[in-house]
């Protein structure tokens, strides 16, 4: 929202506003009725004629928005029934794509693999306004990979709402396994990165391909949420700390310097003591290289919404606070641990600023590497962790 309306500041009259994406489809008239700064919201639905609305826009026609509806209900219940329904229903990402220029000048890009979610997890709204799970055409990904590595991209990070549930809709619950050495191929593509993956859909074969794979780097975007069994049973998730240790363990025992993250939630309804308890258990015996801590707040339309014992805020806030402490000293603390060790770091900033393999692009830590020589951005180098600041770490180039 406040993006929008510095938009419309800046312009003065001398453009035009439109309101897109998550927001614009969630909310629709009621956006449009409360932010008549916007020229228009417009929803997915408008998206495969975007071209001649956004010229309606210009000329100073008035779009009628959308009144929001659940799209789960727009898709068969059974993933194998909706890719051929899903032509008849717009995704956003999804489908043949035109390719005229990149709007960033990153060595690093996302590639959407797949749209929305069938997951119900009772804190989310996203599966009411993305709609059910639809995975992309792997023909149509492998060319997109191909025409970034064409335009500078280095790296792909592979995006979606629940990456380890690719291919379940097209047949084949291990296509995602099979996917990722493909996407090495492309010339100018050196790294592949799957981000978000759910901790419950882990299998051994996707984590030998993401731990071993050349090119694939090894680094582990996992889904955790908390780690009591009883908070994650109440956010109607799978797993609890025993079973996720046991997946990093898995993890690690195939490449030991294998980066891990995650996300918490703190603060949730019917959340103990005790569950705090647990998590921060759970952080210092997991080591994860980077870990963001979320307060819990009630999201409008989810389930979580009408659960008893929700906490006051002051302690949604303390329990926030705590937890977010000891992520920090953990992260630190792993990050010291990589001094000594040779990674490879693709230089993204002047100044020899780039990321490690195990350091996912904008969300976690950096590496700036020690040289002699400005390093050409989207060059990767070999080189030796001398030091940490924070999260960050400090390299020596190998001179080959």
């Amino acid at each position: 929202i406040d993006t929008i309306l510095e938009a419309s500041e800046l312009l003065a009259g001398n453009g035009k506003v439109v309101a897109v994406g998550c927001l614009a489809q969630r909310y629709g008239k009621e956006l449009a009725a409360e932010l008549p700064e916007a020229d228009a919201v417009l929803s997915f639905d408008d998206y495969a004629e975007i071209g001649s609305t956004l010229r309606k826009v210009l000329a100073g026609e008035s779009i009628v928005p959308h009144t929001p509806g659940d799209r789960r209900k727009l898709l068969p219940i059974s993933p194998v029934d909706r890719q051929l329904a899903s032509e008849d229903v717009s995704t956003p990402g999804m489908g043949p794509h035109v390719y005229r220029k990149r709007l960033e000048s990153t060595p690093w890009a996302p590639l959407k693999i797949a749209s929305g979610c069938d997951r119900r997890c009772t804190f989310c709204a996203i599966p009411a306004f993305r709609g059910s799970f639809v995975s992309r055409d792997p023909g149509e990904i492998f060319e997109e990979a191909a025409w970034l590595g064409e335009n500078g991209v280095r790296e792909l990070l592979l995006v979606s709402e629940n990456s380890t549930s690719y291919g379940k809709d097209l047949g084949d619950l291990r296509l995602l396994e099979k996917l990722l050495p493909l996407l090495v191929q492309p010339e100018g593509i050196e790294w592949v990165r799957v981000s978000y993956l759910q901790p419950a859909e882990m299998r051994p074969d996707l984590i030998s391909v993401i731990a071993n794979t050349p090119g694939i780097v090894p680094y582990f975007d996992l889904s955790f949420q908390h780690a009591s069994n009883a908070v994650l049973r109440r956010m109607k998730r799978f797993g609890g700390t025993d079973s996720f240790l046991d997946l990093l363990s898995a993890i690690r025992i195939h490449n030991p310097l294998a980066g891990a993250r995650t996300n918490f939630i703190v603060g949730f309804p019917g959340e103990t003591d005790e569950d705090i308890t647990e998590l921060i258990n759970f952080i210092e015996g997991a080591r994860l290289d980077a870990i963001g801590v979320f307060a819990y707040s009630d999201e409008d339309g989810t389930a979580a919404v009408k659960l008893d014992g929700h906490l006051p805020e002051h302690e949604v806030q303390a329990r926030h606070e705590a937890v977010s402490k000891v992520a920090l000293r953990v992260s630190e603390d792993v990050a010291r641990s990589r001094i000594g060790q040779e990674v490879s770091v693709l230089i993204e900033e002047v100044g020899n600023q780039g990321r490690s393999e195990h350091q996912g692009p904008e969300v976690d830590g950096a590496t700036t590497v020690e040289t002699d020589e400005q390093l050409p951005i989207g060059t990767i180098v070999r080189a030796v962790v001398i030091d940490a600041i924070g999260v960050d770490l400090v390299a020596k180039q190998i001179q080959s």
